[in-house]
């Protein structure tokens, strides 16, 4: 790891102040920048490290009427045991529980859990060995290199700074971004309060809409039929520790006239299966209708051979989870 400044910050404000300035960055947890740092994976090494969980009061999970409030800093460990959240939105809690490893959770934030940079080891690399599209270098490797793991659905398109195109078919791998999607959350910034459905975006080393010096501070969960009548499933080769290969989020209001259905790790951005959902809405579930929702959702994907599997595990995981829910 190289030699860095490092400002424990008072408030957002400072903080947000500092990594604007550039060659800083923000932590908290640290489960994300920590090992990006010891790689060296950045193209430019940060001059500065911002430290957020300095700043008081940031992780609260509180009931204000209708909405249920998530600070940034709350730990996946407060979240998955919060009476709050386990009487108010379980879907959540089960999530959160299930992320990462049971010590990790006790430090990483929801903030960070949902802004943490992409996975690809291209990406990922010691040492900045390949300078990606996601990292503004000219290509990205993943396209007809290694690919087990990448997006079923295509590439996402972004501009650099300098605005050149490029293509990046990383995954969104956040195991929280699925529910907060079919929970219809806002995410409230130190400037302005974002939809769900708008919050995340590929672009040149974020995987989120967040501009520079801009940072999370709290996230925003309505209480509505979606947070209580809602299933959450992960897949991963080992039980442990692994980033989910996919997960999924499904909730429906309590007439059954709409349902929401997003998937992680099938597309650079959490992925809401919308041919799915106009299937399903205003109907009973069967299992004939079940296996037809699985099909749509895979409907329009692209693999690549090294990831074909991925299809069969979007039509198989969305039936399944469907019939948990009749």
């Amino acid at each position: 790891m190289r030699p860095f400044n490092h400002i424990n910050a008072n408030s957002l404000d400072t903080a947000s102040e500092l990594v604007k300035s550039g060659g800083a960055v923000a932590i908290a947890g640290g489960g994300d920048l920590l090992p990006a740092l010891k790689d060296n994976i950045f193209p430019e090494y940060p001059k500065i490290v911002v430290n957020l969980k300095s700043i008081p009061g940031l992780d609260y999970i509180t009931l204000d009427g209708d909405t249920l409030k998530i600070g940034a800093l709350a730990t996946l460990a407060d979240i998955a045991r919060s009476p709050l959240v386990q009487a108010n939105a379980p879907i959540l809690a089960r999530a959160a529980g299930s992320a990462s490893s049971p010590s990790l959770r006790e430090t990483t934030t929801i903030g960070g859990n949902v802004c943490q940079l992409p996975r690809c080891w291209y990406f990922r690399k010691l040492n900045n060995r390949f300078d990606c599209s996601r990292k503004g270098g000219g290509q990205c490797f993943a396209i007809m290199g290694d690919n087990r793991y990448h997006s079923v659905f295509g590439g996402a398109g972004f501009n650099t700074d300098a605005g050149e195109k490029r293509t990046c078919i990383a995954v969104n791998q956040s195991e929280l971004a699925p529910v907060l999607n079919v929970l219809t959350a806002k995410f409230v910034t130190t400037g302005r309060v974002i939809g769900n459905l708008d919050f995340f975006g590929v672009g040149v080393l974020t995987t989120t809409v967040l501009n520079r010096g801009e940072l999370l501070k709290e996230i925003q969960i309505p209480l509505t039929d979606f947070a209580k009548n809602s299933r959450y499933k992960r897949f991963a080769f080992r039980k442990s520790i692994d980033f989910p290969v996919i997960n999924l989020a499904i909730a429906v209001n309590s007439d059954r006239s709409q349902y929401h259905i997003c998937l992680g790790g099938v597309a650079p951005t959490p992925y809401i299966a919308l041919k799915a959902e106009e299937l399903l809405n205003g109907k009973t579930i069967t299992p004939e209708l079940a296996e037809a929702a699985g099909i749509a959702a895979a409907e329009g994907a692209k693999p690549f051979e090294a990831n074909a599997y991925k299809v069969q595990l979007i039509k198989t995981l969305v039936k399944r989870e469907l019939l948990t829910m009749t």
